[in-house]
């Protein structure tokens, strides 16, 4: 195929088209646009590209490129002829064209839509996923210039390649002519290759993370000579931790004769170090950062953890060192945790890594730990390492993150390899900001399917974070997160407690709550704090505090049979005297009741005396046996070592476990092993169980989110046409009343027609228009929705009764230009509502609900669902609000007709959700009545749709 010799002058260099990818390995590699400047770039990876591979791609003996062949791979116009490279350290491993074509295959311009596509990909890169990533972005690239259609013609041998098409999910056909294979599929993204991106982005990502996480060889760059530093700290935790791999310390102040530094070799640059570098930890001033990041990726490590200070938390400098830090990384396919991290820890038997600066490795377990402060990941660490209140055996932790900066690997990064790592069964987030949270969101919707999500989220995003503005509220943000499936707490204890009782208790399958315990008024309060919470809990079954462990044995057994019982609260005080139950007694008692009934959840609440915290401890040294008798049966009982002692004095201290027995013959991660965890407080306790009742709720109800209903009377392309005819007039406008009809009716919402009245005439004309009765409303700013103030005159029978209306609003409030006055036919009676849907270019389309006036203005009684809005939301949505009794016949009034009002919701989501155009949509006062409801005001704006990253191609984020 020819092209022209002319220079690339139809189009200026698209920057935007260049992008950071996650390969399937998790190395990364960057894809920009081909230039002229390219031309030995382009020669040099061509000869290191196999001469089978150039076969398949000329369908010939093609051993080197003619100077002409360079021209024309390297001079593109931008639009009908385009070449995208992916690169690594700046040079090309794989390419990518595609050149616009007319029906009869030869060169052509717009409007022709089809374009044929080839690949090269340099042998040595090829399994990586390279040509995946490729597909995705000149796909995105044919799209913005207008080519709906791609043909590409392959050898039948040439199996890899014919699989990267037919992998990728598109609608397409295949032809067999001539000995070659011509496919040919549109570029319209469809469900299925929205699916399969996602799933190659997940699978990508995770790895890139493991290999954090699990690496084979590790250098601390920066170790001190002296003891102490940060370099040398970490790397005796490395050590102390017992990590499998090898370690290297490195230090170019190193004497040319120093060969260990304890125990551990010593090199002056990485380059010296003989074998390969998976993972280096960053110890050296901020100034030094980027030479040691060039040594590494020459070194071909595949990963970096810097500790070090200085970058965008410090200041408009200290952004741009990180986005250097960043691109230099990227350069040679690394990824970066931090800067400024506190480090990362993987507690596997056959990885144990402890590359941060926490002193003790924390004990393994089943918890997933991402924090994005230090002093957050220290804390938290702590708290589930102690002994005194944190946590032993099977709940410790499986690997921990704290990000520092997030310049690079963020919590979404994280997410995406705890989803499927069969170590971790709970994941706890501390986040102080979310960098996509649309991402985030999808991710924690799948993720919660799988697993428990808990997390923190600070209403502040720290120097350093690089965040999208977001117009919602914190509290509206919450609420999306929770919809998504996210248990959101509000401080680290909670999010201990939380996530401790997920991590070995099933999910309970209500919210039926028994309350048993020797102190009648521990138990009381926690009824009360479960009727706060919003839990069922049955009256407190009180033992007294003449109770012995069979005591305990028997009625937690019985409650956990009774069906009518989803989780039990054990309330303990301790008790003096002679035949006063022993606190070891009493956990085996309760641990072998729960072992009976292992399908529901048990919590503990107790109240410590001096000597309690101790004697939990201590009470059971040994492990269990096989055969061990219940309590009350005059079989002796051998205890397991509990998991931890409560902290006395400490009111924010982590709930402690109390193991259940478990037979010697099972494994640990049969149910049997659960543990029972053990709170300072009913509050506490509670408040945990609570959060896992909605979890459990949520994911019964993933199960079946529901459908998006389809309306034959919703006119889509009528819509796009009236939406493109009203921007032509500007970049954002808030479009008339008239076009808001118009609009809102081609999507089903009939908008009550308000007509102006300047005069009284004109209102008395518009009244015959409308029919009577009619009302009168002021529409100026001061008391639009605002009937309270009296700029309302409603049930306007004749011409008399709307005279006499016009004239009491003028003399109240002044002049009919003041006023603005409009009359309207009147509305059967009702609850007045609010909808209203907006897309925010952090969370995307949200839909919003509430009752007009104070409740959601002052109250902010609101109710918020992501779009788009299933049948099973829109129900929700009119049931979440905290005002919504008064839609279902509160003290006696007549139920409205909550369907249609759903019916509307759904109708509105459609619309945002068709047309990412309009950016705004309120609908005030929806009136509700017995049967049907009235829209009684609208406005619509419209805008050019904001970027949507999470359906185009996958990237990194840009730096």
């Amino acid at each position: 195929m020819q092209t022209p010799a002319d220079p690339q002058d139809r189009h200026e260099y698209p920057s935007h088209w260049e992008a950071d990818v996650v390969l399937r390995d998790g190395g990364t590699a960057r894809i920009r646009p081909i230039t002229v400047d390219d031309a030995d770039r382009l020669v040099s990876f061509y000869e290191q590209v196999s001469d089978e591979s150039k076969y398949y791609r000329f369908f010939a003996p093609y051993p080197r490129l003619s100077a002409k062949d360079v021209h024309r791979f390297t001079h593109h116009d931008f639009v009908d002829r385009v070449g995208l490279a992916a690169t690594i350290g700046g040079e090309f491993i794989a390419t990518v064209r595609y050149d616009r074509i007319g029906p009869d295959g030869t060169p052509a311009s717009a409007p022709a839509d089809e374009a044929e596509v080839a690949f090269l990909v340099q042998d040595a890169h090829q399994g990586r996923g390279v040509a995946s990533a490729l597909l995705e972005h000149i796909a995105a690239v044919a799209r913005e210039r207008g080519i709906r259609r791609f043909a590409a013609e392959v050898l039948p041998a040439n199996s890899k390649m014919i699989k990267v098409f037919t992998d990728a999910g598109y609608t397409q056909q295949r032809s067999f002519e001539d000995g070659v294979v011509r496919l040919e599929f549109d570029l319209e993204p469809t469900d299925r290759s929205l699916a399969v991106q996602r799933a190659r982005e997940q699978r990508a990502e995770a790895r890139s993370v493991r290999r954090l996480l699990a690496p084979g060889s590790v250098a601390v760059i920066g170790v001190g000579r002296a003891p102490g530093g940060v370099g040398r700290s970490v790397l005796g935790n490395l050590r102390d931790a017992g990590f499998t791999g090898r370690l290297h310390a490195v230090n170019q102040a190193f004497p040319d004769d120093l060969k260990e530094i304890d125990g551990v070799p010593a090199h002056r640059s990485v380059r010296d170090i003989d074998g390969p570098v998976d993972l280096a930890v960053v110890a050296v001033p901020a100034e030094h950062v980027p030479e040691v990041v060039t040594e590494c990726g020459e070194h071909g490590v595949q990963g970096l953890v810097v500790l070090a200070a200085g970058y965008a938390e410090s200041g408009p400098d200290g952004r741009e060192r990180q986005r250097a830090l960043v691109r230099r990384a990227r350069t040679y396919g690394m990824r970066i945790i931090g800067p400024n991290a506190f480090g990362i820890i993987n507690t596997a038997d056959d990885v144990r890594l402890n590359a941060s600066l926490a002193p003790e490795m924390p004990r393994p377990g089943r918890i997933g730990l991402f924090a994005q402060s230090g002093a957050i990941g220290i804390a938290l660490l702590s708290r589930l390492h102690r002994r005194g209140g944190g946590v032993t055996g099977t709940t410790g932790v499986s690997t921990f993150v704290s990000s520092g900066n997030r310049a690079d690997v963020s919590g979404n990064d994280v997410l995406q390899y705890w989803y499927d790592d069969p170590e971790t069964d709970v994941v706890l987030m501390y986040l102080e900001s979310i960098g996509n949270p649309r991402k985030f969101t999808r991710l924690a919707r799948r993720t919660g399917t799988a697993k428990p999500l808990v997390v923190v989220q600070g209403a502040g995003a720290p120097p350093g974070h690089a965040v999208r503005a977001t117009r919602l509220p914190h509290a509206t943000v919450s609420a999306l997160l929770r919809q998504a499936g996210v248990i959101r707490v509000d401080t680290i204890t909670e999010l201990v407690d939380a996530g401790l009782l997920l991590a070995r208790q099933p999910l309970p399958a209500g919210p039926r709550v028994a309350i048993l315990g020797n102190s009648e008024s521990l138990g009381l309060l926690t009824y009360d704090r479960c009727l706060a919470e919003g839990l069922r809990p049955a009256r407190p079954l009180d033992l007294t505090t003449r109770a012995t462990a069979g005591d305990f044995h028997r009625a937690l057994a019985q409650a956990l049979a009774d069906e009518s019982c989803d989780a039990v609260v054990v309330t303990a005080i301790p008790t003096i005297g002679e035949g006063a139950v022993g606190d070891a007694e009493l956990a085996e008692a309760l641990r072998s009741a729960a072992e009976e009934v292992p399908g529901k959840p048990v919590l503990v609440v107790h109240v410590e005396l001096g000597g309690l915290a101790e004697a939990l401890s201590a009470a059971g040294r040994t492990a269990p046996q096989a055969g061990t008798s219940a309590p009350g049966t005059g079989g002796g009982a051998h205890l397991p070592p509990l998991s931890a002692s409560l902290e006395r004095g400490d009111p924010h201290r982590p709930a402690e476990r109390l193991p259940t027995a478990v037979p010697a013959k099972l494994p640990v991660s049969h149910p049997y092993s659960r543990l029972i965890p053990a709170y300072p407080a009913a509050e506490r306790a509670v408040r945990a169980l609570a959060e896992a009742v909605k979890y459990g709720q949520w994911r019964r109800e993933a199960a079946d989110p529901g459908k998006v209903p389809g309306y034959d009377d919703i006119d889509e392309r009528g819509a796009a046409r009236l939406i493109g005819a009203l921007l032509e007039r500007g970049e954002g406008l808030t479009i008339g009343v008239e076009e808001t009809c118009r609009l809102l009716g081609r999507y089903g919402i009939d908008v009550h027609r308000a007509l102006p009245a300047p005069t009284p005439d004109a209102a008395v004309g518009a009244a015959r228009a409308l029919g009577y009765p009619v009302a009168l409303k002021a529409t100026a700013p001061h008391l639009r929705h605002r009937a309270d103030l009296g700029g309302v005159r409603l049930d306007l029978a004749d011409e008399e009764q709307l005279r006499r209306a016009y004239d009491e609003l003028s003399e109240l409030y002044g002049t009919p230009e003041e006023l603005r006055p409009v009359v309207q036919r009147m509305a059967p009676r009702g609850v007045d509502t609010v909808v209203r849907a907006v897309i925010d270019p952090a969370a995307g389309a949200v839909v919003s609900f509430g009752l007009a006036g104070a409740a959601s203005q002052l109250l902010g009684d609101m109710a918020h669902r992501l779009v788009p809005v299933t049948d099973r939301d829109a129900t929700s949505l009119v049931r979440s609000i905290r005002t919504a009794p008064l839609l279902f016949g509160w003290r006696g009034s007549a139920p409205v007709d909550t369907p249609a009002l759903e019916e509307l919701l759904l109708r509105v989501s459609r619309l945002v959700d068709d047309h990412p155009e309009v950016v705004a949509v309120t609908l005030e006062p929806v009136v509700v009545a017995r049967q049907g409801v009235s829209v009684l005001g609208a406005t619509v704006r419209l805008a050019p749709p904001p970027v949507r990253d999470d359906l185009g191609p996958r990237t990194l984020p840009a730096y």
